[in-house]
């Protein structure tokens, strides 16, 4: 018997015990589908993760206050508030430090912000003009604050489009007026929608000159007056990240006096650190999702096992008068396999199909992102079809081994 033939006869075999091979196929179905639709979720998720990220700004470099070491008590990160004003203005030297291109220093407090009869909470940045620049922003209504304003100690506000959904519903707010801490800051524009990042949501926000920010926003009394809460750095390019870390690094070092570097009272954190760590939560993510989904294809494919099975005991005088007329056991094991492989070929495709549909519709149902990754269909699929292969050889075997006497004389 020729393969062709070998290959009808199984079609037909499958076609003659119709429901029971539909509810094999579905086992494999359902599992091929999560299997899929868990890998595009994962996918989609390192997908928003690293747009978020870039929305923060294109080579960045973020410092922080570090921690304290007062008495022998030493403090969290942050607890340190040594970043002046004076380290901002060091960093955008080009002799000093020629790799960074731009410097945002930011004093950042919460406020509960009102407009009229509305109430709005965010956080509130003072910072200069270069915030735009570093933090890769832009001005959708209006115009952004200048040096002038810096210097004039000017009260006016860029707000995030949340911020002005929230306060100025319906209405254009430039020209506006804001309050911020019982003091009246004149809107001058709206930023772009940017999205929520991991460092918060970065439409709901307030950006006010620093100069403002430190004369009449904070007020601390003490050693931390006017310290800063963030130094954001831009190098020049992804290839001068390096040299900007170091510069920034070793002159911080100098200007804090601190001569051994692992005892810096500063920390600074590079975008790519944060994407990569990211990147390798949603990767874990992505595993843990797919080896869950993969439970379902290993109970696919014991579903395929066991069908098989029960069609080897259903046709044993079948399989003896076909042995009694010349196949051989080569023979009918590989007509049980293609029956196995065709089961689980189906399921795949079907499978497919079902977890492509799935990541197109979920976006709009769960407002998410789902990414279609053709090698994981491709994967899928042949997965599926080893799967009855694999789960289709014992029962083949099982059949290849039955003597043709005894297998005609079972009732």
């Amino acid at each position: 018997m020729s393969w062709i033939e070998t290959f009808k006869v199984g079609l037909q075999s499958i076609a003659e015990r119709r429901a029971r091979s539909i509810l094999t196929v579905l086992g494999l179905l359902i599992g091929i589908s999560a299997v899929i639709l868990s890998v595009g979720i994962g996918e989609g998720a390192q997908v928003r993760v690293n747009q978020a990220i870039s929305s923060l700004g294109e080579n960045l470099l973020i410092i922080t206050p570090g921690s304290t070491n007062t008495g022998g008590v030493k403090g969290g990160l942050g607890s340190s508030s040594n970043l002046t004003m004076t380290d901002a203005q060091a960093l955008g030297s080009d002799q000093v430090a020629p790799s960074i291109a731009a410097v945002a220093p930011i004093i950042q407090k919460s406020f509960v912000l009102t407009a009229g009869p509305n109430n709005w909470t965010a956080p509130v940045d003072g910072t200069t003009p270069a915030f735009l620049t570093v933090r890769d922003r832009t001005v959708a209504i209006g115009k952004p604050f200048t040096q002038a304003d810096l210097n004039s100690n000017a009260q006016v506000a860029l707000i995030g489009s949340e911020v002005a959904a929230s306060l100025f519903p319906g209405v254009n707010p430039v020209g506006k007026s804001v309050n911020i801490s019982g003091l009246p800051f004149v809107v001058i524009g709206v930023l772009n929608q940017a999205g929520a990042t991991a460092n918060g949501n970065q439409d709901n926000i307030v950006v006010v000159p620093i100069t403002t920010a430190e004369s009449e926003l904070v007020r601390e009394i003490g050693p931390y007056v006017n310290s800063l809460s963030m130094i954001v750095v831009s190098a020049k390019s992804t290839s001068a990240m390096s040299a900007a870390y170091q510069e920034a690094n070793n002159l911080l070092l100098q200007l804090h006096h601190i001569t051994v570097p692992s005892q810096a009272d500063f920390t600074i954190t590079p975008q790519t650190a944060l994407l990569a760590t990211a990147q390798s939560i949603s990767k874990t993510l992505t595993i843990l999702l797919g080896a869950i989904a993969a439970i379902s294809l290993l109970v696919g494919g014991i579903g395929v096992m066991n069908i098989m099975l029960v069609s080897v005991t259903e046709r044993i005088k079948e399989i003896g008068l076909r042995k009694a007329l010349g196949a051989t056991p080569g023979l009918i094991l590989r007509q049980f396999l293609i029956e196995a492989v065709v089961l689980g070929l189906t399921g795949g495709v079907l499978g497919s199909v079902l977890g492509v549909g799935g990541a197109l519709i979920l976006p709009h149902l769960l407002s998410t992102t789902v990414v279609v990754s053709p090698p994981a269909i491709v994967g899928a699929v042949v997965i599926a079809a080893g799967i009855g292969l694999i789960f289709g050889v014992y029962p083949a075997s099982k059949a290849a081994k039955l003597s043709p006497i005894d297998a005609l004389r079972s009732e």
